[in-house]
């Protein structure tokens, strides 16, 4: 199975390499400035998750295009976004936006969100890796389960994001035991309302838990706390460019 490894992250006192995964940000006629700030040279980035419009939309969007060919151009990897609903969305659909996906905006691999968890779900999602990797054998894949999965999933893609939620949470979790047996490149952890005081310990913790993809957040409340750039950008980007130390 092919293991992550970030050129443009930095490296933490433990060696552990850190890089930002970005769920995905509004679109970007709506947030021009965010979608070119993640361009710029010497961002720690590891991968941007393009979603049109819950997928890929219709029809191609000269927006996403320009914003998709521009990260292209600056070497950052694009993941177009499928949503699996947790296990009931038809094979068919899914397979459908997977090739516009690739067809129009030339992703470089696929976050599948909303991912089931469960050991009975285990099989379908090995079907649809597998389908994946056989219309783009380069394919990044990355289940967004959002908590921690049967291990059997770690077999299956390249990442797993297995934390996604609020600080409140976060600051408590536990990592479970099975994750040991995998390298920190493996997964992602995605926080939000992490307040700007406490974002050394929130990238502590992360280490801590061998997460080295991440992104953290101090958006929050009703509204979808992913769509746009965390306050905090350029020091979370000066942290992990420059290394967390213990």
């Amino acid at each position: 199975m092919p293991h992550l490894t970030s050129t443009s992250a930095g490296a933490t006192g433990t060696g552990l390499r850190t890089a930002l995964g970005i769920p995905g940000y509004a679109h970007p006629l709506v947030a021009p400035a965010q979608w070119a700030e993640l361009a710029r040279p010497g961002t720690p980035l590891d991968w941007v998750v393009l979603n049109v419009a819950a997928g890929p939309g219709t029809r191609p969007d000269p927006h996403c295009l320009e914003a998709a060919g521009r990260l292209r151009g600056a070497g950052v990897r694009v993941l177009g976004h499928l949503d699996l609903t947790h296990g009931a969305r038809a094979f068919a659909d899914l397979l459908c936006d997977a090739h516009r996906h690739l067809d129009w905006y030339r992703v470089d691999g696929f976050l599948l969100d909303r991912c089931p968890t469960d050991r009975g779900a285990l099989p379908e999602v090995r079907r649809a890796v597998t389908t994946l990797r056989a219309i783009s054998d380069t394919a990044h894949i990355v289940l967004g389960h959002g908590t921690h999965p049967h291990p059997g999933y770690a077999e299956n893609a390249d990442q797993l994001v297995t934390f996604s939620g609020s600080w409140s949470d976060y600051r408590w979790s536990q990592v479970a035991e099975w994750t040991a047996d995998y390298p920190p490149d493996r997964f992602c952890h995605f926080v939000h309302g992490v307040p700007r005081g406490h974002l050394d310990e929130a990238l502590r913790l992360a280490r801590w838990q061998g997460a080295a993809t991440i992104y953290f957040t101090d958006r929050g409340g009703r509204t979808d706390p992913w769509e746009t750039m965390p306050g905090y950008w350029d020091d979370i980007v000066s942290r992990i460019g420059t290394g967390v130390s213990e």
